[in-house]
């Protein structure tokens, strides 16, 4: 029976390390952004609260809750960008 040929490669070749590479989303501005739509939003229900409808806009009365509240919810838009 004939002989196989021995190979002059090995089975296994383990890759090349590669260095890690980091790359930037460039969206750096979104959490402090979040964060800061969620204090506003925060301050302008409490201001309103504390001052008895007289802040911030005394004009439009319980309004001044939905104003606060836009600005939360913009808040978590904003967070679904956030990576």
């Amino acid at each position: 029976m004939p002989k196989s040929r021995i190979r002059k490669k090995s089975d296994y070749t383990p890759p090349a390390t590669a260095t890690a590479v980091r790359l930037s989303s460039g969206r750096s501005w979104i959490a402090p952004f979040m964060l800061a739509l969620f204090l506003i939003g925060l301050v302008w229900i409490v201001v309103y609260y504390v001052t008895s409808a007289a802040w911030p806009i005394s004009a439009i009365h319980n309004w001044n809750i939905v104003i606060g509240f836009a600005f939360i919810a913009g808040g978590f838009g904003v967070s679904t960008q956030w990576k």
